[in-house]
C-alpha cells in the first residue's frame, strides 16, 4: 500500500503529457550521450523500460479523458 500511495504522489506530481514529454526528453538526452559514451550492453533494457513508461503514460492519458 506504501508504494501505491507513493506511485500516486509521483503521477499527481504532473500530467500524464508532462510525463510523456520529460520521458522523451531524458531518452533523447541518454541516445545523444551514447556517442560519447560508446555502446551500452543494456540500451535494449533501457528502451523496453523507456516504452513500458511511454505506454503506461499514454494509458493514464486515454484515462483522463474517458
Amino acid at each position: 500500500m506504501a508504494y501505491g500511495e507513493q506511485v500516486k504522489e509521483l503521477l499527481s506530481a504532473s500530467s500524464p503529457e508532462t510525463w510523456l514529454d520529460h520521458l522523451w526528453t531524458i531518452y533523447t538526452g541518454y541516445m545523444i550521450s551514447m556517442k560519447e559514451q560508446g555502446y551500452d550492453p543494456r540500451s535494449a533494457d533501457i528502451f523496453g523500460s523507456f516504452k513500458d513508461l511511454v505506454f503506461f503514460f499514454e494509458r493514464m492519458k486515454r484515462a483522463g479523458n474517458d
